[in-house]
């Protein structure tokens, strides 16, 4: 059974919020500091690896990996992620499985982590409803990532709504010839490369310390809250944690050290 959610706030960038947004699975992932991948369905060998590395790394430090569950990217950094800290953007009903191919990872997400659909239960995907699927992606990531993209592809839709939202973009640095979409805007100045995975995840977290996905105080600070949110949901704990060094306070906020 799916259930309307209630308003989320990261949907207010998009140029028109949702007339209906549908759940299944676990909506405390919304609460979560949120990273967007996208890219091709047709990804080369450097980007599936690169995709899944990227994947598995922020979600060691608590960071939640939103995508569309398409082909090829999408449905890598939903793997590499694991479905317990995933967000699926659906651009069918909650009830279809589409792709197909990726019927077994979509359930998989219901069950563990979070589909968001805002189509009728029972509506098959068309040319624009993958466009408005890409636009609630790129809105509900602090950040998008766009592992590869030629010039002219859906990916690149969803570049154009991150610029409208203000949001930063990284792609990967690919060869000239290949994943031309990325190397243009890399050219354009509109996105930066991540060079180095382990300091770019490092900004998000901790890099060689894992979340325990069981620990809700934890994850609770890798989303960065207020000082004033974590001491009114975890009061003394706060302290605790910060005095023995698990977080830190920096310009009003909580960083796991």
């Amino acid at each position: 059974m799916s259930h309307t959610l209630p308003h989320i706030d990261a949907l207010d960038a998009m140029k028109k919020y949702p007339e209906r947004l549908s759940h299944r699975g676990n909506v405390a992932l919304l609460e979560r500091q949120k990273v967007s991948i996208v890219g091709s369905r047709k990804p080369n060998q450097y980007t599936q690896h690169m995709t899944q590395l990227l994947a598995s790394k922020l979600s060691h430090v608590g960071v939640c990996i939103v995508s569309g569950a398409a082909m090829g990217v999408d449905a890598i950094a939903h793997k590499g992620a694991g479905s317990d800290s995933t967000i699926a953007v659906l651009p069918c009903g909650i009830d279809v499985r589409y792709p197909a191919v990726n019927a077994k990872l979509i359930e998989s997400i219901e069950q563990e982590g979070l589909l968001l659909s805002q189509f009728t239960p029972d509506f098959k995907a068309t040319d624009w409803s993958f466009v408005l699927r890409n636009e609630i992606v790129v809105a509900l990531g602090d950040v998008l990532i766009v592992t590869q993209a030629d010039s002219n592809s859906g990916s690149m839709r969803s570049v154009e709504f991150a610029l409208a939202m203000g949001k930063k973009i990284y792609v990967l640095p690919h060869r000239i010839g290949e994943s031309e979409g990325t190397n243009m805007l890399l050219a354009q100045g509109k996105a930066e490369a991540i060079y180095d995975i382990e300091s770019f995840v490092a900004q998000f977290g901790r890099v060689n310390a894992p979340i325990d996905k069981n620990d809700a105080f934890m994850l609770f600070c890798a989303r960065t809250p207020t000082y004033e949110e974590a001491v009114a949901a975890y009061g003394a704990r706060i302290f605790e944690a910060e005095l023995a060094g698990e977080i830190r306070v920096e310009n009003g906020k909580i960083f796991l050290t």
